[in-house]
C-alpha cells in the first residue's frame, strides 16, 4: 500500500479531524468517504482520530454505522476493503452537542484528549455547516480552549463551506470575526471545484505546454464560456437554496474561481501566495455584471417520461412566490492587455437537460481563409475542457475528409481522462483535505481574493433586490430561458 505523503507523518504527533454537522449530508456522503479514501491510500498519520460532533443524538456504533453506508472501496478491493473499514471507523466517535455552546465543546474536549494524551496535538474543524452558524461555532471553540495558536503546542485549522457571506459587506463582516479568533493562516475556505482534477490540471495545461500561451489572448480567441448544469431540482435543499440562489450558491464561487484559473497571468513560481495573487489580480480587472448582461431564470414543473417534476414553487421549504433564480447567464468583462473585448459568457442552472460543466475557448476565424470562397468557412477551432462528468480535454480542428475532392469537417483530438489514465481519479475533497493536513493553501479562498469575487457581483444582487426581479420560467429539463441565448448573440457567442 502507497506509504501517502510523509509531511504529515514524520513527527508522530496525534491528529483530530473534528467534523462538525457530521449528521447531515456534507459530511456523509462527501467528508467521511474522502477520509477514508486518504486512509486506505496510508496520506493520514498513524495517531488520528476522526469525531463528529453536531445536535442530533447518536451513539458511537450508529454514528459508525450511519458513516459506513457511504465508504467505498476504490483503493482497497477484495478482502482487505473490510479490514481498512473496521480500522477507519474503530478511529471514528462522535459527540452530541449544542453549536453555540462552550459546554458542549468543553464534551468534545474531554472526548479528544482521551486519545490525544497529554502532549502537542494537531486539530483540523471541518464545518459542514450552514454559514449563518460559522460564528457561533467558532466562538464556542475558542470558548472551549481548542484553538492553538502556539506552532509548539501543535496546529489548529478551520475549514469553512461557501458560500462565504451573502454580498460584499456580510463575507466581510465574518472575515472580520473570524479572524478574531483563527489567524488567517489556520482559516481554509473551501471551494470543491478547485480540488477537481481538470480544475487543477488548468495550470498545467496553460503554462507547460507552449502550444497554448502564445495563443492565449484577445488576439486569437473570440470568447470563453463556462457552463454549469444539473438535471435535478433543489430537492431538500429547498431552504438552504430559497436564501442564495444560484448567484450566491454557484457562479459567485465555483464558475468565477475557473474563470479566474482561465484568466490569469502566469504565476512565477507556484507558491500558495504567488498563485492567488494572480487570481487577485485577474479578479480585480474584472467589472462588476451589470443587469443588462443577466438573465435570471426559474425552473417551472413539466413532464419528463411520462413523470411530472415539480417546479421550484412547488419544492419543499422554498417560500410562497418566491423570486430566488435557479438559472443565470452573465456576460463576464476582463479588463487587461490579454482580455479587453473578449466576453466571459457564464452560465448555470438546475432543473436543465443535462449534468455537466465545461469549459470552451473558442478561437477567432483564421484571417483570409482560403477555404472560405468555394465552400463556406470552416468552423472556428475549440478547445473545450470537461470538468464532469467523464473528465475530458477536446481540441476541435478542421480536418480534410479523406477522398479524391477536397472536403473539410471537424474533427476531435481528445483526450479522455478514463480511457487514458489508469489510475483512480480522486475526489475533489479527497485533495482539499489533504492539503488541509499538509497546510498548502494554493487551492484555497484567501480574504482578499473572496472580497474581489464578491466585487464583481454585489452592485447587481443589491439591484435585484431592489427592484424586485422576477426571473424567467423555463420548463424543468429544458436548456433554459430563451433569453440566454438572446444574450449570448449579443456578443456573437453561440453554442
Amino acid at each position: 500500500m502507497d506509504e501517502g505523503d510523509p509531511s504529515i507523518r514524520v513527527d508522530g504527533t496525534p491528529l483530530s479531524i473534528v467534523v462538525i454537522g457530521a449528521s447531515g449530508d456534507l459530511a456523509r456522503k462527501k467528508i467521511f468517504p474522502a477520509l477514508f479514501a486518504l486512509h486506505c491510500q496510508g496520506y493520514l498519520p498513524g495517531r488520528f482520530q476522526i469525531l463528529g460532533f453536531a445536535r442530533t443524538p447518536l451513539s458511537c456504533e450508529q454514528f459508525r454505522t450511519r458513516i459506513a453506508e457511504h465508504l467505498t472501496c476504490r483503493y482497497t478491493p477484495g478482502e482487505s476493503c473490510a479490514d481498512q473499514t473496521a480500522s477507519f471507523l474503530s478511529r471514528c466517535r462522535y459527540v452530541a452537542g449544542q453549536y453555540d455552546s462552550r459546554e458542549s465543546f468543553l464534551d468534545l474536549y474531554s472526548e479528544m484528549r482521551a486519545q490525544e494524551g497529554s502532549g502537542n496535538a494537531n486539530r483540523v474543524f471541518y464545518m459542514a455547516i450552514p454559514p449563518s452558524l460559522f460564528l457561533d461555532v467558532a466562538r464556542a471553540i475558542a470558548g472551549a480552549g481548542l484553538v492553538s495558536c502556539d506552532a509548539g503546542a501543535g496546529w489548529s485549522r478551520a475549514v469553512i463551506e461557501k458560500p462565504f457571506g451573502y454580498d460584499r459587506r456580510s463575507s466581510d463582516e465574518l472575515v472580520e470575526s473570524m479572524a478574531q479568533i483563527f489567524e488567517e493562516d489556520q482559516i481554509y475556505r473551501i471551494d470543491h471545484y478547485l480540488g477537481k482534477e481538470v480544475i487543477q490540471n488548468l495550470l498545467v495545461l496553460r503554462f507547460a505546454n507552449l502550444v497554448f500561451e502564445p495563443i492565449w489572448n484577445r488576439r486569437c480567441i473570440d470568447n470563453v464560456q463556462i457552463c454549469w448544469k444539473e438535471d435535478v431540482g433543489v430537492g431538500d435543499r429547498g431552504g438552504y437554496f430559497d436564501r442564495y440562489g444560484i448567484v450566491r450558491d454557484v457562479v459567485q464561487n465555483h464558475l468565477l474561481q475557473i474563470v479566474a484559473l482561465v484568466a490569469m497571468e502566469p504565476p512565477i513560481d507556484l507558491s500558495p501566495k504567488t498563485v492567488r495573487d494572480e487570481k487577485v489580480r485577474v479578479l480585480s480587472s474584472m467589472s462588476p455584471v451589470q443587469l443588462d448582461d443577466l438573465v435570471l431564470g426559474q425552473y417551472e414543473g413539466a413532464a419528463i417520461d411520462g413523470v411530472r417534476r415539480p417546479g421550484y414553487l412547488e419544492e419543499a421549504h422554498v417560500a410562497e412566490g418566491s423570486r430566488t433564480p435557479t438559472y443565470a447567464a452573465c456576460v463576464l468583462h476582463v479588463h487587461n492587455p490579454r482580455w479587453e473585448g473578449v466576453a466571459f459568457f457564464v452560465r448555470a442552472g438546475k432543473g436543465l437537460d443535462a449534468r455537466m460543466t465545461e469549459i470552451c475557448i473558442r478561437f477567432r476565424p483564421v484571417p483570409g481563409n482560403v477555404f472560405c470562397a468555394a465552400r463556406g468557412c470552416p468552423q472556428s477551432n475549440e478547445l473545450v475542457i470537461r470538468v464532469q462528468p467523464d473528465e475530458a480535454i477536446s481540441l476541435r480542428i478542421t480536418n480534410k475528409i479523406p477522398g479524391i475532392e477536397i472536403a473539410l469537417g471537424e474533427t476531435d483530438l481528445d483526450l479522455r481522462y478514463g480511457a487514458k489514465f489508469e489510475t483512480q481519479i480522486p475526489e475533489a475533497y479527497e485533495c482539499l483535505l489533504l492539503d488541509v493536513m499538509k497546510g498548502d493553501k494554493s487551492l484555497f479562498i484567501r480574504a482578499d481574493e473572496l472580497a474581489a469575487a464578491w466585487d464583481v457581483f454585489t452592485p447587481t444582487l443589491h439591484a435585484i433586490d431592489a427592484r424586485a426581479v422576477r426571473p424567467t420560467s423555463y420548463p424543468f429539463g429544458s436548456e433554459g430561458p430563451h433569453a440566454a441565448r438572446d444574450l449570448a448573440q449579443r456578443y456573437g457567442v453561440t453554442w
